[in-house]
């Protein structure tokens, strides 16, 4: 009933304001005045609202920065961390120590208003990127699920901004390549459009030793090409459309083995992507509201393929196919009265995955991880022998997510008071159909005269299970800010609610048919497999407070944000006890989150251009037992306490024939980061230094940079499985150029 209530108070409001509240000619004018310079119509805020808690990168600085993808916003968002690990599949990002290494993410990801529902396809290089905003906090009231950390979105250049050719070639250490070339026009004054091609190839800095497979470790190979069409039929309509399509190749994971200090598995690996997406977006400006439907339409195609134990020992792998489908309809309409604007909208999703996870034991694997266990507890010799060397655990998922919101926002300003208030109701289903099969012999032997094994008897090891999981979730999920605005300064005190979906361990299947296995073979099980098959949605409060200034010339900029976050039931990948060969996600009762935000920009002149950030996180557990210890008080795994960046750019006072050198000089830094939620093993706080120095010309220009010219030598990933601990090294340094050219029409 409350619900129902609450959602009748919002639905009432908005008609009202809708029906009789015509805006004043100046209202309209502003509003209209605000979007009329932005190509990627439907966007639900202002473009030229900021509430302190925005980090934006344009311009020169994409390039100065390296900023290609999501993960190159790391450190220069604080408390936005995404470490470089694994593959592009991995796309973990952590925010105010938040975070997941598998499954719903914390952070929400829009591309030219096509928005990611999974994670696993976050991590892909753009070009032509035209701008990339950060906005930290719980964003749930517009964006939904999976955005309780923050939202992040990415617009790319537009035909009405730049008309000609683009092309662009970069190259540096370890056979680092990039080609790209794009056209921007306009068939009329009403119709734009544009085309983008890229390719990219690297062979990485880390080998696997063990041959064949040492070329593998490395290597990528990217391709991709975007298409943009937009039509303004008159005044009042705008339509988009955004085409994308990409496909990535990459070798298998560089994990070093601690003891050995090498890398070295003996099958193959690699991941496997090859993905479209493709977003229309449909805008009328009436008299009295600007009315918007975004539909995306979105495919993914991909393959991991894992020697999950990274050993010369042929133990086992893991492959995980999948085909995935994604379709999403947001339809929202604002408006603007005076001091008064609001905001309301329907928002549906439909997500259908075919996946096949199959895990291949080897020989080692049937020896160590089940002879071994079962014959130390056999009588008189007696040994258990499986008949084939290599068995194979095979899983099936037809998996179906879908979801429908409904949500509003208001704004009213009372002078240089602002009030905000939004709700937003989620409710989500998500199902699964899963067949898990083997079949496979194993024979009971004792020992005969002069050491020989005399067969007793064979036993057929069947199994065959299907079944039919489902999960429904119902969120409301409010959202109150008041912004006091003093001059040149910005207050904002601010309480929302977010949430991530719930789940289902598709990785331990494998497990769990090996429990059944060990369960027929009369072993007791290493765990509660009814407990580890699914998970709960995570649910969060966070609380802010910002204070900052900006400048009457905005030559100078300050904000300092703190905040608190209380998490219950937070998702925590962990790998089971025992001889496990799985990772889960699990609910780690409750954690708590406190820490402060610092940024600041600052342009003395037109040479000089000075930025930095700072993020500090505490996130702790308060409740959490993971049946062995009480973890209460320890800090939460994986997101760094610490993050920093600081950058100097410098424009030299001359040009010659043309030409404007400049020099670009920043640091990333971050740490310590704890790898295991018993706070036994961490990486210290680390620093990055990185260069680069460009000759700007109207026509081209030509960069020269350097990442980590410290060469410094960190982990980014680090982890323990079936009794042995592996690490991934960072990147060491690296140098190349860039080069641009442009033919500009306009």
């Amino acid at each position: 009933m409350l619900h129902k209530t609450i959602l009748t108070i919002a639905t009432a409001v908005s008609a009202a304001v809708a029906a009789y509240a015509a805006p004043a000619e100046s209202d309209s004018a502003r509003y209209v005045t605000a979007l009329k310079d932005v190509e990627v119509v439907g966007l639900k805020q202002m473009p030229d609202r900021n509430d302190g808690l925005e980090t934006v990168v344009e311009g020169s600085q994409i390039q100065q920065f390296r900023i290609k993808t999501v993960r190159n916003m790391s450190e220069v968002t604080p408390n936005f961390f995404v470490p470089q690990y694994g593959s592009r599949m991995t796309s973990s990002i952590y925010v105010r120590g938040l975070g997941s290494r598998i499954d719903q993410p914390v952070v929400g990801l829009n591309v030219d208003n096509v928005p990611y529902l999974n994670k696993d396809s976050y991590d892909f290089d753009l070009e032509d990127i035209k701008k990339i905003e950060v906005l930290r906090g719980t964003r749930a009231v517009l964006n939904g699920r999976n955005s309780m950390a923050g939202q992040v979105n990415i617009y790319t250049l537009s035909p009405w901004d730049y008309q000609g050719f683009r092309v662009k070639a970069d190259f540096g250490r370890a056979n680092t390549g990039t080609a790209a070339a794009s056209w921007y026009g306009r068939l009329s004054p009403r119709l734009a459009t544009s085309v983008m091609g890229r390719i990219a190839t690297t062979d990485g800095f880390y080998k696997n030793e063990q041959r064949p497979y040492d070329r593998d470790c490395g290597r990528e190979t990217q391709a991709a090409f975007r298409w943009k069409l937009s039509w303004h039929p008159d005044s009042r309509w705008s339509l988009a459309n955004t085409l994308h399509t990409g496909f990535t190749r990459q070798g298998g994971y560089p994990y070093e083995n601690i003891e050995t200090q090498r890398i070295e598995y003996n099958d193959t690996t690699f991941y496997r992507r090859f993905s479209i997406s493709d977003g229309l977006s449909v805008s009328y400006t009436g008299e009295r509201m600007v009315a918007t439907s975004l539909t995306s339409v979105q495919y993914l195609d991909d393959n991991m393929t894992l020697d999950q134990d990274f050993r010369p020992q042929s133990i086992f792998t893991l492959t995980q196919k999948r085909r995935e489908w994604a379709l999403t309809q947001d339809i929202f309409a604002k408006g603007l009265r005076g001091d008064y604007e609001w905001l309301m909208g329907v928002f549906g999703f439909y997500k259908p995955t075919d996946m096949k996870a199959p895990v291949t034991f080897g020989d080692d694997g049937i020896r160590t991880l089940i002879e071994d266990n079962v014959n130390s507890q056999l009588p008189g010799g007696m040994k258990l022998e499986w008949d084939e060397r290599k068995m194979l655990l095979g899983s099936t998922f037809k998996i179906h997510n879908g979801g429908f919101a409904l949500y509003h926002q208001s704004t009213y300003r009372l002078g240089n008071v602002t009030f905000q208030g939004g709700l937003r109701w989620e409710i989500e289903r998500i199902a699964m159909d899963y067949t898990s099969r083997v079949n496979t012999s194993a024979t009971m032997k004792r020992p005969g005269p002069g050491g020989v094994m005399i067969p007793l008897g064979t036993r057929e090891i069947r199994i065959d299970t299907t079944g039919h999981v489902g999960q429904s979730f119902n969120q409301l999920l409010p959202q109150v800010s008041v912004t006091w605005t003093p001059g040149i300064w910005e207050v904002r005190a601010a309480v929302a609610k977010g949430y991530r979906a719930g789940g289902y361990n598709t990785q331990m299947f494998s497990d769990i048919l090996m429990q059944q296995m060990m369960q027929q073979m009369g072993q007791t099980a290493d765990y509660d497999v009814s407990k580890i098959i699914s998970y709960k949605p995570e649910k969060a409060w966070t609380y802010e407070l910002t204070a900052g200034l900006t400048t009457a010339d905005n030559r100078f900029s300050l904000q300092a944000t703190g905040f608190l976050m209380t998490c219950r039931d937070q998702q925590l990948t962990i790998f089971p006890d025992g001889n496990t060969t799985g990772r889960a996600m699990t609910n780690a009762g409750r954690t708590r989150s406190a820490g402060a935000e610092l940024t600041m920009s600052w342009t003395p002149d037109e040479a000089w251009c000075f930025r930095a950030s700072y993020g500090y996180t505490d996130a702790r557990f308060t409740r959490y037992n993971n049946g062995l210890q009480d973890l209460r008080h320890k800090r939460l795994p994986y997101a760094p306490a610490h993050t920093l960046f600081a950058s100097a750019d410098y424009v030299l006072p001359f040009t010659f024939i043309g030409i404007t050198p400049s020099v670009n000089v920043n640091t990333r830094a971050a740490g310590d980061i704890f790898w295991d939620d018993a706070n036994t093993r961490h990486q210290k706080f680390y620093a990055t230094l990185n260069a680069s120095v460009c000759f700007e010309h109207r026509l081209c220009s030509i960069r020269f940079w350097g990442t980590n010219l410290t060469n410094t030598r960190y982990t980014t990933f680090s982890f323990t499985s079936i009794g042995h601990e592996f690490i991934q090294r960072a990147n060491p340094w690296s140098v190349g150029a860039t080069l641009l050219l442009r033919f500009a029409s306009n």
